[in-house]
C-alpha cells in the first residue's frame, strides 16, 4: 500500500479536491416542462459522457499571491491514464467511480481507486466541507434546487473530500457546469508541504469537448492569518487547476475493469457505511493525513488490495472496513 501511496503521489501530485460559503447564482428561470425535460436529458448525456477511458493532464498553477510575504511556488504538470465508469444510473442520480492505472514496466499496470462523483438533480442537501476535518449536511436553499445538480466528490477510499452545486448551461457555444463557491480541503500535492494555508475556496467547472472532457478548478488558498489570535480566515494566493480527460483506447485500461470487478461489492458496502455514519451526525469528522487524504485511507484501500490479491474474503474485508470506519468517526 505504501507503494502505491508514493506512485499516486509521483503520478498525481495533485489531487481532487467542498463547501462552507452558499454563494452562487440566481434561481433559474422558469421554463416550459418540455423546455425542463431537454434540460434534464442534456445535463444526464453530458454527465454521462465523462464515461470512457482517458489520458489526463493535470496542470497547476499559483498565479496571484494575495499577501505581500507570499511567494507563488512553480506550476507543476502531471498526468497518468485514468478508466471513469458508470457505477450507478438511477436517472436523478449518476455515480462515476475513477480508476487511475499506472504503468510499473515490463507489461505491469498497477490500479489506484480514484475519486468519486456523485451528481443529485435537484438535491435538498449537500455534504460540504467545514474545515479542520469536519463535513456538514447542509440544505440547499428550496429557490435554487430546480434545474440544477449536486455533485459531491469523494477520496479514494469514498471518505469525503468536497461538495457543491450548480446548474449546467451553455455560454458562447460552451456546455458546463459550475459550481457555487465551496470550501475543499488541501489535496496532498499541498498537505505534504506543510503551507500557511489550510483549505481551497474554490469553484467547480466541468464542460465536454471534442477530445473528451475538463475539469477546472478555480482556487483561493486560504487559511488562518498568521500571528491573529482570531484564527480569521485570509487568502494566500490564487491558483488556477485544468484537468483534461483525452479520449485514448490506445493503453489497454483493463486491469481497471478487474480491479473494480473483485472489490466493487466491497467498495459498495464502505460507501454505504459511509454514509449512515453522515446521516447520523447530519455530517462527519475524520481527522484529515496529508500522506493518505484521511485518517482511513490507506486501511481501506488496503483492503481492497487484500481481496483482489485473495489475502482476505469479502465479508471479512467489510467486517474490518466498517470497523476503520467506527474508529475515525468516532467523536
Amino acid at each position: 500500500m505504501m507503494l502505491k501511496s508514493a506512485l499516486l503521489a509521483a503520478t498525481l501530485a495533485g489531487g481532487l479536491a467542498l463547501a462552507g460559503p452558499a454563494m452562487a447564482d440566481g434561481p433559474v428561470a422558469g421554463r416550459s416542462a418540455e423546455a425542463e425535460t431537454a434540460a434534464f436529458d442534456a445535463d444526464r448525456a453530458a454527465i454521462l459522457a465523462m464515461a470512457g477511458n482517458y489520458k489526463v493532464t493535470f496542470d497547476m498553477r499559483e498565479t496571484t499571491p494575495w499577501r505581500a510575504d507570499y511567494t507563488p511556488i512553480p506550476g507543476k504538470v502531471s498526468g497518468g491514464h485514468e478508466a471513469v465508469r458508470v457505477i450507478e444510473d438511477s436517472g436523478r442520480r449518476i455515480v462515476l467511480q475513477h480508476l487511475l492505472v499506472v504503468d510499473e514496466g515490463d507489461g505491469k499496470q498497477m490500479v489506484i481507486k480514484h475519486w468519486r462523483q456523485d451528481w443529485t438533480y435537484e438535491p435538498e442537501s449537500v455534504l460540504v466541507y467545514a474545515g479542520k476535518g469536519r463535513w456538514n449536511v447542509e440544505a440547499v436553499p428550496a429557490a435554487f434546487r430546480k434545474g440544477r445538480w449536486s455533485q459531491t466528490v469523494w477520496q479514494t477510499d469514498d471518505s469525503p473530500r468536497y461538495g457543491g452545486w450548480g446548474q449546467w448551461t451553455e455560454e458562447g457555444g460552451v456546455r458546463r457546469w459550475r459550481s457555487n463557491w465551496t470550501w475543499r480541503p488541501l489535496a496532498r500535492r499541498d498537505a505534504v508541504r506543510k503551507p500557511p494555508y489550510d483549505r481551497y475556496l474554490a469553484i467547480n467547472r466541468h464542460s465536454p469537448s471534442p477530445a473528451g472532457w475538463i475539469h477546472w478548478q478555480d482556487n483561493i488558498k486560504e487559511g488562518p492569518e498568521p500571528g491573529s489570535a482570531d484564527g480569521r480566515i485570509v487568502p494566500f494566493v490564487q491558483e488556477s487547476v485544468l484537468n483534461s480527460y483525452v479520449r485514448d483506447d490506445s493503453v489497454s485500461l483493463a486491469a481497471a475493469d478487474s480491479y473494480w470487478a473483485a472489490t466493487k461489492d466491497y467498495w459498495a458496502a464502505i460507501r454505504t457505511d459511509w454514509d449512515e455514519a453522515i446521516a447520523r451526525d447530519k455530517g462527519v469528522s475524520v481527522a484529515e493525513v496529508a500522506e493518505t487524504g484521511s485518517a482511513s485511507g490507506e486501511r481501506l484501500m488496503g483492503l481492497a488490495d487484500d481481496i483482489q490479491s485473495g489475502k482476505v474474503r469479502l465479508p471479512q474485508a467489510v467486517q474490518r472496513g466498517k470497523a476503520v470506519i467506527a474508529e475515525v468517526t468516532r467523536r
